[in-house]
């Protein structure tokens, strides 16, 4: 299997593209061609419109692919957001939580996932109210706890939540409504059979299977 440049113009063609190489990142991940803002067609790309709107019908997959598509979403790929097929992410999950450990007792990143295992989802501005992050400049620190621990594969993206307007039409970028996987595809699906060190070396093989130009740099900057 290797990566090769698409035209996908359907939200069902990147769900099946998610599936083959099992690692894809939403928007540029520093491999040139590697991501599915790359793989889209040119009609599919971002685009402003003549009355100030603007049209992006990859940003508008995200939803369907996230509740459909059998992948994950969080933000995975050097803190930048992208998905994980379902067959692919127990060996992901494995790997990702023994380099980077569970929250300390009483630590911030520990409140946010018991504020979630309570709560079962909320969206991240709801989130931050619920842990007391709501004075000046709490927002960006909030944020960095919340990417590290989608980096540890703790905390995943449900689906996303849009405003409506006076017509009941959605609007906006959107919010990403948070959890847990444990919560969302259950316990079992974050466990996997082999060790961690033998799931890193599964997933480097397959890396380097899809991006055979990419250095083991840019490999292991993915997978870590």
């Amino acid at each position: 299997m290797k990566m090769r440049q698409r035209d996908i113009y359907s939200c069902a063609q990147m769900m099946a593209l998610i599936q083959e190489v099992g690692f894809l990142p939403l928007l540029d991940s520093g491999i040139r061609g590697y991501s599915a803002e790359d793989m889209v067609s040119d009609d599919c790309r971002y685009v402003v419109l003549p009355d100030g709107g603007w049209d992006w019908p990859l940003w508008k997959w995200k939803g369907p692919i996230v509740t459909e598509g059998n992948c994950v979403y969080g933000k995975f790929f050097a803190g930048k957001a992208g998905f994980v097929s379902r067959d692919w992410w127990p060996d992901f999950c494995n790997y990702r939580r023994s380099s980077h450990p569970a929250p300390a007792e009483e630590s911030i990143e520990e409140a946010i996932l018991l504020t979630l295992q309570e709560q079962g989802s909320l969206i991240t501005r709801e989130l931050r109210a619920a842990c007391g992050f709501t004075g000046p400049g709490m927002r960006s620190k909030f944020d960095g706890y919340v990417t590290r621990l989608q980096m540890g594969c703790r905390i995943v993206t449900e689906d996303f939540v849009y405003p409506v307007d006076k017509r009941g039409n959605e609007y906006g970028w959107g919010w990403s409504l948070l959890t847990t996987p444990e919560q969302l595809y259950g316990r079992e699906a974050c466990q996997c059979e082999r060790s961690p060190e033998e799931s890193l070396e599964r997933l480097t093989q397959h890396f380097r299977r899809i991006l055979p130009e990419a250095s083991e740099r840019q490999i292991m900057k993915l997978i870590k």
